[in-house]
């Protein structure tokens, strides 16, 4: 594959200087598609009236959002709330996912005063920095407030040349979560992963034991299925492939913990535990096995849960259950796979107050335990989930904020990501991880390399 500084080269800057089409206002919406609840929004009102948390006035009420996803559809109490404190309104602009960075410097050549811009997928940090495509929101944003103290590591890890340009709102720990029907794990005769998580017992070991004492794929009992339980895995190390430090990206596919990690990954390929391409499994996913009882562990993000019983307990069983990724019983803390709600300030907003005044009403609807009830109501309102995977929810988030596991991988350039994607997958599929690491190594340090250079700069 051809190695260029693709993040850093002139052809996203050129989107930026030579843009002729601008963002059309016919792409935009401010209509609501659901209503929060009146009675909840008013009483988010008065919880936040008598905290004194979120106050001042917002002279201008709107803010202009470029996404490929509208953030009016749904209603929240973040947004709900700043409709009633602030009397602020999200215009949006729609876009493309992948055409969003084109579109977003095509609206700064425009000067179209688009104010923010979701930085969540972790592929804009360092590019759209340097880039110039966002602007540093320290000016409006007090992270050792009470609203975002709790989130100032989170966002100090990103820090660039002593400002902050990706407002990480929370660290998410659903990213990846082991599902599994209490059920099928009874009748085998093992132990709830849940308890064992519980008891500071769910570790590799475990995890490994439990794979060995069920797996029978004669008898069409499955293992792990599914596309994330490969980083899953690597994110229990603490290590992410790659980080950021002192103000420069760190190549660690080197260490000896991701050595070890794919050499766990390559034992369970050799094993069978590994469902996918097993005998006659076929190469899909088969997430149905889990309520058939067929399958132990199907890693995949908590979204799969985050829709209406009726829908999930169809594939999983009414008896799913969920924990973290397991602990790497060589790992100083329980490290997961780290999701971010980021946001961005863009360069040339027309209203950045607004942005900052929204995201913390995001904060608060996080960090005041009134406010967070309501808004996560939804869990057992809408979705129908018992107290306990509130609860393990609950856990992983936890898990995510105190021991966040940053990936940059995608942030070098979409090449890096999309080698390292396929690379690190290669033991899950009978490739031994020194014939995978003596190719992909030089050419992941190549990439990184060139970023640093222009970081130095």
């Amino acid at each position: 594959m051809k190695r260029t500084k693709a993040v850093f080269s002139a052809a996203l800057m050129t989107c930026v200087f030579a843009a002729t089409v601008s963002c059309s206002s016919s792409d935009s919406s401010t209509a609501d598609t659901k209503k929060f609840d009146k009675e909840k929004t008013e009483q988010l009102a008065a919880i936040s009236e008598k905290s004194g948390l979120l106050g001042g006035e917002l002279e201008n009420k709107k803010i202009k959002w470029l996404c490929d996803w509208d953030i009016n559809a749904d209603p929240h109490a973040d947004l709900a709330l700043f409709q009633e404190v602030y009397g602020g309104e999200i215009e949006y602009i729609q876009c493309t996912y992948d055409e969003r960075y084109e579109k977003l410097a095509q609206c700064i050549s425009a000067d179209e005063g688009i104010d923010f811009f979701y930085a969540g997928n972790r592929d804009s940090f360092p590019k759209c920095v340097s880039n110039e495509l966002f602007s540093p929101y320290d000016e409006y944003i007090d992270l050792d407030s009470e609203l975002w103290k709790d989130v100032r590591n989170a966002n100090d890890m990103l820090e660039w040349n002593g400002n902050h340009y990706i407002a990480i709102t929370q660290t998410k720990g659903d990213d990846v979560a082991m599902l599994y029907n209490r059920k099928t794990v009874a009748e085998a005769g093992l132990t709830d992963p849940a308890v064992l998580y519980k008891n500071g017992e769910w570790t590799w070991d475990a995890c490994q034991d439990m794979l060995e004492k069920f797996v029978d794929t004669k008898n069409n009992k499955f293992g792990i299925d599914g596309w994330w339980f490969e980083f899953g895995f690597i994110n229990t190390i603490g290590v992410p492939p790659v980080g950021y430090e002192n103000g420069k990206l760190t190549n660690n596919i080197s260490s000896p913990d991701m050595e070890r990690v794919q050499n766990l990954i390559y034992d369970f390929y050799q094993k069978d535990y590994i469902a996918i391409g097993v005998g006659d499994y076929g190469w899909e996913a088969k997430p149905q096995y889990i309520g058939e009882g067929k399958l132990l562990f199907y890693p995949v993000g908590l979204y799969e849960l985050y829709k209406s019983k009726d829908s999930w307990s169809k594939v999983y069983g009414e008896d799913v259950g969920f924990v973290p990724m397991p602990k790497d019983p060589k790992a100083d803390a329980h490290y997961i796979s780290t999701g971010i709600e980021a946001y961005a300030i863009v360069s040339g907003a027309h209203n950045p107050e607004g942005v900052a005044k929204f995201l913390d009403c995001k904060r608060f609807c996080i960090v005041n335990e009134e406010a967070k009830a309501i808004g996560e109501s939804i869990f057992s309102d809408d979705y129908g989930w018992i107290a306990e995977m509130v609860e393990m929810r609950e856990e992983m988030q936890r898990l995510s904020a105190e021991n966040p596991v940053l990936d940059l991988s995608l942030g070098v350039s979409a090449d890096c990501g999309t080698i390292l994607d396929k690379s690190l997958r290669e033991t899950a599929r009978g490739v031994a991880w020194s014939e995978t690491y003596d190719s992909v190594e030089p050419v992941v340090r190549g990439y990184i390399d060139d970023v640093n250079k222009e970081l130095s700069k």
